[in-house]
């Protein structure tokens, strides 16, 4: 039986709150909804793992004893497990292999119908199954099972959104468990908000002759002349008063290379124009819109003629 990271699934952090993992829910199941990928099997498997985590992470109480349970076995999500080997073997439950709603063994054992009953199994004591604390667990997989792999740890780095659009190698400095390295990293393209690196074997030490934890990067952007809403992306356009007045081209810098953008007439300081399909990518794999927000600039010099003409518009205003 494999342990479920609900937390890496609906890719929040453990201390989010509740409002936190509803948003992330519904972006998530939208994002993935069969209707939405007929005979797509990838996204049905996934759209299923995301509904099962909310049951979950959505219910207080359910997250609750979830937390409870992860903080006394420290588990790292996939990690194969019999449990009767920790303990839960030694609790009277009916297991029963099917909830109608296609959710994984894991679910069934712990919050399905006749699973067991955590606060029953940790007597309130926080101790283990063993009658260990957690503390001495990790001991005791090491000693009665000959090794145990080390804690997964997180670290966050932050990133300009243009490396997460298009990808990017990047050099970091970050502590392991054989001391302080620089790596480089490569940062897949269209990496989303929140979104996990992993580093095999960098996290904490293992016991024994256990393999080491794995260390796994958190994903935040920096504004680099670039805002990522959404999945939108919003850039400034710097416009002379005589196009914003008039209307005209103008050649912009987008991160997908240099376009044409038909500025309309009038368009006042503020104001949008959208680009549609080059923002940033959604995790079904397609873009959401470029916005190009007008920002009226004064030339730094003027001609003389050009200084006559302000002239003339300021008297005739």
């Amino acid at each position: 039986m494999q342990y479920r990271d609900y937390y890496e699934i609906l890719g929040v952090p453990r201390d989010a709150t509740q409002e936190q993992i509803k948003k992330a829910y519904r972006k998530l199941a939208k994002a993935y909804h069969p209707d939405a990928h007929p005979g797509n099997k990838e996204y049905e498997e996934k759209f299923k793992q995301i509904n099962e985590a909310y049951e979950v992470l959505g219910n207080p109480e359910n997250r609750k004893k979830y937390d409870q349970l992860g903080s006394r076995f420290n588990f790292a999500n996939g990690f194969d497990f019999d449990p009767s080997q920790f303990g839960f073997g030694n609790t009277r439950y009916e297991f029963r292999s099917g909830n109608g709603r296609g959710f994984s063994d894991f679910f069934n054992l712990f919050f399905g119908p006749g699973g067991l009953n955590i606060d029953d199994l940790f007597g309130g004591l926080g101790m283990d199954g063993f009658g260990r604390d957690a503390a001495g667990f990790r001991a005791y997989r090491a000693g009665t099972h000959g090794s145990a792999k080390g804690e997964d740890r997180e670290v966050e780095v932050t990133i300009p959104v243009t490396d997460g659009l298009k990808g990017a190698e990047r050099r970091i400095a970050i502590d392991t468990p054989d001391g302080r390295k620089t790596l480089a990293i490569k940062i897949p393209r269209g990496i989303q908000p929140g979104g996990k690196i992993r580093l095999q074997g960098l996290g904490g030490k293992g016991i024994g002759s256990g393999p080491n934890g794995d260390l796994y990067l958190v994903v935040r952007f920096s504004e680099d002349g670039l805002k990522l809403s959404g999945h939108d992306l919003i850039m400034d356009l710097p416009v002379l008063p005589w196009i914003a007045a008039l209307g005209g081209e103008q050649t912009v810098d987008t991160p997908d290379g240099r376009i044409l953008v038909r500025v309309p007439e009038g368009i006042q300081s503020g104001g949008k124009i959208r680009i549609p399909g080059k923002g940033y990518y959604t995790p079904a794999g397609g873009r959401g819109d470029l916005y190009l927000t007008v920002r009226l600039v004064n030339p730094p010099t003027l001609t003389p003629k050009q200084r006559r003409l302000y002239e003339q518009l300021r008297d005739e205003s």
